[in-house]
């Protein structure tokens, strides 16, 4: 096998983009996707996927959010690194995640893409959440409480 340039024999780590859409004011929700296809089909999830190799992190956030909401927003806050070994079932990934707060009386959110349905849930008690995305809230409601 012919060895190419900057190819390593061992193996490497997906990256994602998640996130966090949390209402302005009190009490806060949080916006989550329900995922249409595996894994975790049915699982309620931040809207996040895969970085592409030619966009920045952020700009991927930017574009899942999007394709999963069709939310587009002007501030948003890297709030943490999350990846732990087994944080979903497609081997080893890294997600970076953000964190914009709205209004949510002036947007209008809508499923699309992989997303099945879209919906706000209460930031203290969300629902069971798909991947480690119940330990990203943790950090956004860390972040919101500063």
């Amino acid at each position: 096998m012919a060895k190419r340039k900057y190819v390593y024999d061992y193996p490497m780590p997906a990256v994602t983009a998640d996130v966090a859409i949390a209402s302005k004011g009190t009490p806060r929700s949080i916006l989550l996707i329900r995922r249409e296809r595996d894994p975790f089909a049915g699982a309620w999830a931040l809207p996040g996927g895969f970085i592409e190799m030619d966009e920045t992190l952020e700009a991927s956030a930017r574009r899942e959010l999007q394709e999963e909401t069709g939310l587009s927003t002007r501030y948003l806050e890297q709030i943490g690194i999350f990846g732990d070994p087994g944080r979903g079932p497609r081997g080893r990934t890294i997600s970076i995640a953000y964190l914009a707060e709205v209004d949510p009386a002036k947007i209008e959110p809508a499923a699309t893409d992989d997303a099945a349905e879209v919906g706000w849930f209460s930031l203290q008690r969300p629902p069971k959440l798909a991947f480690d995305h119940a330990k990203i809230l943790a950090a956004v409601r860390k972040r919101l409480a500063q």
